[in-house]
Parts: structure tokens; sequence; C-alpha cells
């Protein structure tokens, strides 16, 4: 087989412009790609939604992670048209790999933007998934479809590599640029090909997995290892309010040691920590073993709304305050803070234990993506003006905005009738000891 299939010049002429790379997914992984890429090199930014492509083509940055003016300026063609990839030889997949309801990798995404590309997909090309997935996708799922649609053979007229997605939605530093990018490729080619792509943008710089499944292993193991810390500390919180302690000052006292963690407590949700252990407790189930470790992180992590929700249903009940007809609030609807994304956030477990009682939620977040709400989940949101005269509020997300809020403003969210505010602080961004008095009935996790 001549593994020297691609052009010895295709670097060159992707810095001289003469040559173009794409990027496949225009969210909030892929789009901050393409705009850095697009100050050095000829971008092709796609995505299967026009919607979202008319908006970054009006200069509107609907994920808010680089902001409209950033768009406005960026020099990616930004486009919906398949064939518009034909123009590019060096192509980077980014798009969402989800879970299924009952918590199997849902390929769709990743396996429908592999049919998309390899229609499109020229001789002498490279392929670069950055989607999180188990060890084998890439080889055993993908390049099958990319040969099949585009007649094509896979190390004959085109090659394939893997560099996992590092950004964190919302975190202005740990950004692409200053993350070291794992990078990996079928052979020593593509892998030198692509490390020196990366290499443009990434000013941390790269680093070459051995293999395509040590690149993609590595990736769903950094989110797994995260989120059966998280679990620790959640379980943590359980004793510990059982026990009349503060989870927090504990983990503040047991901070001071050199080497103990720095995690907390707290819903786990999004499109990596919440997701990618299932990624590989699938894998491993395929192959005959059953995650004990993993599964059990997941297990706790996935029911703190619940737990959340039981605790303040507690306070309701020592407040004097009948729990089917409370009114309460919920600040903060998104996965995480200073995020407009709402998809895979935990709060909305909140909001449906609470119907379990009888309670509806009064739910504001000034940051989230209110249509994407309404999509997703049915749910519209409610103004800050609106939360008034409530039995029990739960501050749930702890967006720049709630984090100036005063302690005036806080206390006129409630009804004054009542004996107590009953106030849930799920992040414990809070001065317990300003709450924890005769007015208020403060818990947090």
């Amino acid at each position: 087989m001549n593994t020297q299939i691609l052009s010895e010049d295709l670097f060159s002429k992707i810095i001289t412009k003469e040559a173009s790379i794409s990027l496949i997914g225009l969210g909030y992984v892929g789009m901050p790609i393409a705009v850095a890429f697009a100050r050095k090199i000829n971008v092709i930014g796609f995505d299967i939604s026009e919607e979202k492509v008319n908006l970054y083509k009006k200069g509107i940055d609907p994920t808010k992670e680089v902001g409209n003016e950033v768009i406005k300026n960026t020099k990616v063609e930004f486009t919906s048209n398949v064939e518009d990839l034909k123009k590019a030889k060096f192509h980077i997949v980014a798009v969402p790999t989800p879970v299924n309801a009952d918590h199997t990798p849902d390929l769709r995404p990743i396996q429908g933007a592999s049919r998309t590309l390899g229609k499109n997909l020229t001789k002498g090309s490279i392929v670069v998934y950055e989607s999180t997935v188990y060890p084998g996708v890439t080889e055993d799922i993908c390049v099958p479809i990319l040969e099949q649609e585009s007649g094509l053979k896979c190390g004959i007229d085109f090659k394939v590599g893997y560099s996992p997605e590092r950004i964190n939605p919302g975190d202005t530093v740990h950004r692409l640029e200053t993350i070291i990018k794992v990078v990996s490729g079928m052979d020593e080619e593509s892998l030198d090909i692509i490390a020196k792509v990366y290499e443009l943008v990434v000013d941390a710089g790269v680093y070459k997995a051995e293999s395509i499944k040590v690149a993609e292993a590595a990736k769903v193991i950094e989110n797994s290892q995260r989120d059966i810390n998280i679990a620790f500390m959640n379980e943590l919180s359980i004793i510990f309010n059982k026990m009349g302690i503060d989870t927090k000052s504990v983990l503040k006292a047991a901070g001071t040691k050199w080497n103990f963690l720095n995690f907390s407590p707290g819903l786990v949700g999004g499109h990596c920590i919440g997701v990618d252990p299932y990624y590989l407790t699938y894998k491993a189930e395929q192959l005959g073993y059953r995650s004990q470790i993993i599964l059990s992180g997941r297990r706790i992590n996935d029911d703190m709304g619940k737990y959340v929700v039981e605790n303040l249903v507690k306070s309701l009940i020592k407040s004097n305050i009948s729990v089917a007809d409370a009114k309460v609030a919920i600040l903060g609807f998104t996965f995480k803070e200073d995020c407009p994304d709402t998809r895979n956030t935990r709060v909305i477990d909140m909001v449906e234990e609470l119907k379990e009682y009888g309670i509806t939620p009064l739910i504001t977040d000034p940051v989230a993506d209110s249509e994407e709400a309404y999509h997703e989940y049915g749910l519209t949101f409610n103004s800050m003006e609106e939360v008034r005269n409530m039995d029990a509020v739960i501050l749930a997300v702890a967006h720049n905005e709630f984090m100036k809020l005063t302690d005036e403003e806080i206390s006129s969210w409630f009804n004054p009738l009542n004996q107590n505010k009953v106030l849930l602080d799920i992040k414990g961004v809070l001065d317990r000891k300003t709450y924890e008095n005769n007015e208020y009935k403060y818990w947090r996790l």
C-alpha cells in the first residue's frame, strides 16, 4: 500500500492559503476553533443549521463564546451548503456526541457528519475528529462511512486523525490557544501534518499521542475523572448534611493540605462530564466488563437534583409552609455559569422532581438561550422582577449577574408573611453566616 498519499506540500498550501480547512459543526466547540484558525488560514465553517449560519453571517454569536464583535470581523466563510466542503483538504469534525435516554452513546450526529463529509471528500484529504467518543469510533465507525459515501479508500485516498476538544464553554482563561492539544494520526505522515496545523493556533503546543485510540481514550477519561471526583464530593455532602456539618467548611479545611484535590459538590450537567463516562462504560460492557467506580459515581451525580428537592421539601415543612401550595423560584437554568447553553442541564431534574410534589417552579435565567430551553424542555422563563412573594428560592447557577445581588434584593424575593425564608444555595456562593439566622432557612450542598 502506498502510504504517502498526501501532497508533500499540503501544509505549505494551507499556510499560504492555497488550500482551505473546513470546520464541521459550529457550536460551542467548533465555532471558536474556526475563528482561531481563520486568523491564520482559510477556513470554511459548515453547519447543517441554516439559522445558526445566518446568525454568524450577520455577526451574531449565539454561543457567546467569542462575542459578536469577533464574529463580525472573522474571515471564516460560514456556510450550510455541503458542496462548499469540496473546497477544503483538511477537515475538522466537531459535532456533539450525546447519550440516549438509556445512557447509551448517541452516535447519530457524528455518523451524519461523516456521511455529509464523505459525499464531498476529495483525494488527498485529511479528516480529524474532535468529538468525544469511546476508543475505536473514529476508525471502526467513522472511516467506513467516509469510505462508503466517498468511494475513496482510507490510507490510499485520504487519511484520518483524532484530536479531542478541550474547550471549556464560558471559560475565558482555558481556551483553545492556552490548552495543550492532544493530536493523533493513523500514521506518521498524517500525525506530522495534523500536529503542524494545530500548532498554528495552539500557543500551549501539541502532544502527539501514540495512536488514535489512545487519544480517544485520553479524552474520555479526562471528564470521567472529574465526574468521579465530583461524585465523591456529592457523597460527602450527603454524609455531612446528616451530621449537621457544613461541607464547604470541611473542604476549605482539608484544602490546606498541598495534595488535596479542589473539587466541590454540585449538579453535573453539560455535554462532557455528565456524558463522557457513559461512552467509556458502554464500550467496557461490550467487552464484558461492568464498570463499578465510574457507574457508581454517575448514579450519585444523576440523583443530586432529587436530593436537593427532598431537602427543599424538608425545609418547607420545618418552616410550616404547605408543600403543595408552595411558590418556588429557581435562579439559573443553564448547565454552568455564564454560558447560555441549556442542553443537558441537570437543573431540569429539580424542575421535574418539584412537579412530583405538585410544584411548578418559576424559573429565571438572564443568560440562558430561552428559545433553546423552550425547544428542549417546553419551558418559558420568567423575569427577575417576577421573583416576588416566594416561599422558597433555589440559587442553582452562579451567573455573575446573580453574584452582584445585594442582601436586600435577595430578601425582597420572599413572602414577608412567612416565618422563614427558605433559601437553597446549590453552588455554595453565599455567606452562610449572613443567611443562617432566624429569618432564613438556609441550606447548601
